[in-house]
């Protein structure tokens, strides 16, 4: 749970105001605006910055530093956001479908949210770099129609849920409910292991204003709108630190530098 200062900062960091129920149309605005004010990235596995999951670093990386996280930053700091104002949270563990079949538990992370309206029960997913711009619900297998695609939740033979988008797997939801701290391992495993994708590049990425992506990737700026997809290559140190502000907000001092070719010999 946050305390009230902290509540007061986080809504100020998404752009949110307070005082309002805990409904299933205030948990649409609270997703939408985390998913455009911070961003998902990896910034700190390229930086040499540990990566911490309790609520303090948490919430001093992402709300006091303005930066953003990987899916147990940005779900597990959500989480306690929702807590707090009074929703019903679960966190759930997740393994991701690659092109040779389903990864390893608690390769990503999800939250279980119930509203005070009634409404059930939700899939809410701000740290999954490309996901829905607005919770899922979870309680049915119907087509779910979301400005980024067409979502389908299903129930596997073994209780677990499979989450598709446009008919392609994205990762299966086990439902029961856990903790950052199981998530402590994993989220090691993704900053030090050679195998990790995370430490092959420096990611940051976020949703427009207008609905659409902005993304950098290594020195690559994509900018993706309506179907368009523009991409600029930024040339220099200065470049790239400009856009991390501008596209993003994020104020660094020193260009992220890949570690994997950094620890190369």
């Amino acid at each position: 749970m946050l305390t009230h200062d902290q509540l007061s900062l986080y809504l100020e960091r998404i752009g949110v105001d307070g005082g309002q129920p805990p409904t299933a149309p205030r948990l649409r605005e609270l997703h939408e605006q985390h998913l455009r004010r911070v961003p998902f990235e990896n910034l700190s596995i390229h930086l040499g910055e540990p990566i911490r999951l309790g609520l303090p670093e948490l919430f001093a990386k992402l709300v006091e530093r303005r930066r953003g996280g990987f899916c147990y930053e940005l779900n597990g700091l959500f989480g306690a956001l929702l807590s707090t104002l009074g929703y019903d949270v679960e966190l759930l563990a997740c393994a991701v479908y690659t092109p040779v079949g389903l990864g390893p538990p608690f390769d990503h992370v999800a939250l279980s949210v119930g509203t005070a309206d009634g409404a059930g029960r939700w899939l809410a997913d701000v740290g999954f770099g490309r996901h829905s711009l607005r919770p899922l619900r979870l309680d049915t297998s119907d087509d779910q129609d979301d400005p980024h695609g067409v979502f389908r939740l299903e129930t596997t033979a073994g209780g677990d849920v499979d989450v598709y988008l446009n008919g392609g797997p994205q990762y299966r939801v086990e439902p029961r409910p856990r903790t950052l701290l199981d998530c402590v391992p994993t989220c090691w495993w993704q900053q030090t292991a050679p195998e990790s994708h995370f430490r092959t590049g420096p990611v940051c990425s976020r949703v427009s204003d207008t609905g659409g992506h902005i993304t950098l990737a290594g020195r690559l700026l994509i900018r993706t709108d309506g179907g368009e997809r523009v991409e600029t290559n930024l040339d220099s140190d200065d470049d790239v630190l400009g856009a991390y502000e501008k596209y993003f907000g994020l104020p660094l001092d020193r260009v992220p530098v890949p570690v994997e070719s950094a620890s190369a010999p």
